[in-house]
This record gives C-alpha cells, sequence and structure tokens, in this order.
C-alpha cells in the first residue's frame, strides 16, 4: 500500500468509524492530523512511518468489523475463532489503547517520524517469532505494543495464555531502571502479567533459550506477576 492510498484509506476508515467507534476515530483523526500534509514521496521514504501506517489500517478494519457485529454475543463469538494472541490483542489490548488516554503516543509519533526508530532487534524478534510458531505457540508483534505498552512481543503456547514479553540485551547490572519502567508501563496499561528477559547475544544457543523461557512462562507465570530473568 503507496503512501497516497494509505491516505485516501485512512480518510474512508474516519468516516467508518465515526458512526461505529468514535475512540477508534479520534485516534484515526490524530494520525491523519499527522500525516495529512506530509508528501506522499516524502512519506514513502519513512518506513517505519508506513509499516505503522499500514498495520493501523488493518487493525483499524478489523475493528470495525467486529464492532460492525448486531450484537455483543457475536462480537465474543468472531473473538473465540481468532488464536489466542490475536484474541488478547482484539479483545483487550487494542480497545484499551483506543480508549485511554497514551502519554506515549505523541513522543513516538514524532521519533518515527524523525527518523530516530531504528527498530535494531527486529532480526532477532522475528527469528524468535519465527521458531515460537515452529513449535506450536502464537504471536502477536504491534508497534503499539512496543512503543506504548513496553512489549516487544505476545506470546502464548500450549496454556492459551497470552504473556507480554519485553527483551533487552542490557546488562543485568544497567537493566533495573529499564525494568522498573517496564514495569510501571504494564501496571498502567493493565496487562496482569509480564516478562522482562535480558540475554547476553554472545551465550550460545541464546534464541532457542530464549524461546524455551517464552512459551514456559506463557503458560505458568501467574497473574499480577511482572518477572524479571537474567538469561
Amino acid at each position: 500500500m503507496q503512501a497516497q492510498e494509505i491516505k485516501q484509506q485512512l480518510r474512508l476508515l474516519i468516516q467508518e468509524a465515526s458512526v461505529i467507534d468514535p475512540d477508534l476515530a479520534k485516534r484515526l483523526e490524530e494520525i491523519n492530523r499527522w500525516v495529512k500534509d506530509i508528501k506522499p514521496g516524502s512519506l514513502t521514504a519513512k518506513k517505519f512511518v508506513i509499516l505503522f501506517l499500514q498495520q493501523m489500517l488493518q487493525d483499524a478494519e478489523v475493528w470495525l468489523r467486529l464492532k460492525s457485529l448486531p450484537s455483543s454475543e457475536e462480537q465474543q463469538s468472531a473473538l473465540t475463532v481468532l488464536n489466542p494472541t490475536l484474541k488478547y490483542w482484539y479483545g483487550y489490548l487494542f480497545p484499551k489503547w483506543l480508549s485511554e488516554n497514551d502519554p506515549k503516543f505523541y513522543i513516538w509519533r514524532r521519533k518515527l517520524m524523525a527518523g530516530e526508530f531504528y527498530q535494531d532487534d527486529a532480526k532477532l524478534i522475528n527469528y524468535i517469532a519465527n521458531n515460537i510458531k515452529n513449535c506450536g505457540g502464537t504471536i502477536v508483534q504491534r508497534y503499539i505494543a512496543d512503543l506504548s505498552m513496553a512489549t516487544d512481543i505476545i506470546v502464548s503456547s500450549r496454556q492459551q495464555r497470552p504473556l507480554c514479553i519485553q527483551l533487552t540485551s542490557v546488562s543485568e547490572e544497567l537493566s533495573q531502571e529499564k525494568f522498573d519502567e517496564w514495569e510501571n508501563t504494564l501496571i498502567f496499561w493493565a496487562i496482569d502479567r509480564g516478562l522482562f528477559l535480558s540475554y547476553n547475544p554472545g551465550t550460545t544457543d541464546f534464541v532457542n533459550q530464549i524461546v524455551s523461557i517464552l512459551l514456559s512462562n506463557s503458560d505458568n507465570l501467574s497473574i499480577g506477576s511482572y518477572f524479571k530473568f537474567n538469561l
């Protein structure tokens, strides 16, 4: 989807959302104001802005289809056919983000537009995500979850219990401040459990170890736990 098409689709979704879900319409209006004066060529050159916009439009379309169902029972029924992590995203986190004030949204929008977001760990997270899928788990990755909710990836394993994960290669000695900020962010969004995993990329077979830890904690970490694990 090219920049001009994204802008057009954004305007159409705002119109539709204004009738179906005012919270979504408000968010889309914010995003529209953010990009409307950027020329298509300049917008296309901003890789992560485009990726976020594409992701946002897809989520908005899914959300509108759900909200268009005639009853709450049918909406819940539609959610049950999704895998556990998608159900958690559309059934809880995404609508919560739409309805709540997001104190980080303005900050990371500015960074995306200024080219100050690099996602250096993207290849690693994609590799981890693929391994999780190969092990029978499910995952969700969203820029909203990453940048507003301190969640690199949402993981679910055999027990179908989604778990919000933050990965960092910062050393244990330096990670406490980052952990405290992460924990406060999860509490702010009423995320009921999470795993903060600090890893050493120089460790042999560290990716498979990460996958094993994520899947195990998805099944077993108790409600109300914000667990720090040093690999």
